[in-house]
């Protein structure tokens, strides 16, 4: 039986790491090692800010609810409590949406909000 030498398995290996690296300065790009190390981190960075995105975009749609309870007189805290209070079970990604569209909408569920208080 012939023997199976791993030149192929390695240079498919390399070439993996090499294409994830294109575009990165320098010996980055070019060597193995110091792509691989780029490529591993660039990973650890990537998993990290997918998490990193969901707190910033929760926090953006806080910020924009607060700002129209205000307007219409109520923290938000409040505004969040009187709508659990009252039943209205909607997101905040959906609340911030209606603050920015549609701030008569947003004004009619601060009243129910205010109602249940």
């Amino acid at each position: 039986m012939a023997r199976i030498k791993p030149a192929l398995t390695t240079r498919k290996r390399r070439k993996k790491f090499l294409k994830a690296a294109k575009g990165y300065w320098g010996a980055k790009s070019k060597h193995f090692k110091m792509a691989k190390q780029a490529v591993m981190k660039s990973g650890n960075y990537a998993f990290a800010g997918r998490k990193q995105k969901k707190r910033d975009f929760r926090a953006l749609w806080i910020t924009r609810i607060s700002a129209q309870c205000k307007v219409n007189g109520i923290n938000y805290s409040r505004f969040m409590n009187g709508l659990k209070k009252s039943g209205v079970i909607i997101n905040r990604k959906m609340l911030a949406e209606l603050a920015v569209s549609d701030k008569d909408a947003f004004a009619s569920l601060v009243d129910k909000a205010k109602a249940a208080l």
